[in-house]
């Protein structure tokens, strides 16, 4: 009786990733990108921001379509919840980042992922940003991320993917440590 054994196949072409690496290891002026996101004013606290292309490579680079993200407060708050509060729109970023990391990682790694789930909390005490209390930090209290992951790999396996997916994630980074941010008004 033969026994064959299935491909990994996590959805990552890990392969393109290494091949891309190595040509950018030669080329690093092609390494810096620059990300944009472009917001506008609806109504209210109601926003709509776009995202369509960005600099990397060298060059202009385009999305191959534009998205658009709604952004809102709850009617808690007086307001209409036309979308996710931007506060949600930031822990999303990060549960994305992290959760492509860990497909990638677990592809390198030939781990099949069957299924990948990511819960986030973050507390805030809205006594900073309602102007109560100028003591109280405006954002998070912290962040939990908790992961339910099922695949072909040993608890200890998922635990060490998570850990490397948190390691090269860039919105972990963005978050846990400081990040210039410049305000200007034309």
């Amino acid at each position: 009786m033969k026994t064959t054994t299935k491909a990994v196949d996590n959805g990552v072409n890990v392969q393109a990733l290494l091949d891309a690496r190595e040509a950018l290891s030669e080329a690093p002026e092609a390494t810096k990108f620059t990300w944009r996101a472009t917001c506008t004013w609806v109504n209210g606290t109601h926003s709509q921001s776009t995202i369509d292309g960005f600099f990397g490579l060298g060059q202009e680079q385009r999305h191959r379509t534009e998205f658009t993200l709604e952004a809102d407060h709850p009617e808690v708050f007086a307001s209409e919840d036309h979308g996710a509060t931007p506060v949600e729109i930031v822990l999303c970023g990060l549960a994305s980042c992290l959760t492509a990391g860990v497909a990638s990682v677990a592809q390198l790694r030939e781990i099949q992922l069957h299924s990948v789930t990511a819960k986030l909390e973050a507390g805030m005490d809205i006594q900073g940003i309602l102007g109560m209390d100028g003591d109280v930090r405006n954002g998070f209290d912290g962040i939990r991320v908790t992961y339910d992951i099922d695949a072909d790999a040993t608890p200890d396996e998922i635990r060490a993917v998570v850990a490397q997916s948190q390691k090269r994630s860039a919105v972990f980074d963005i978050l846990t440590n400081p990040t210039n941010v410049t305000v200007q008004v034309n």
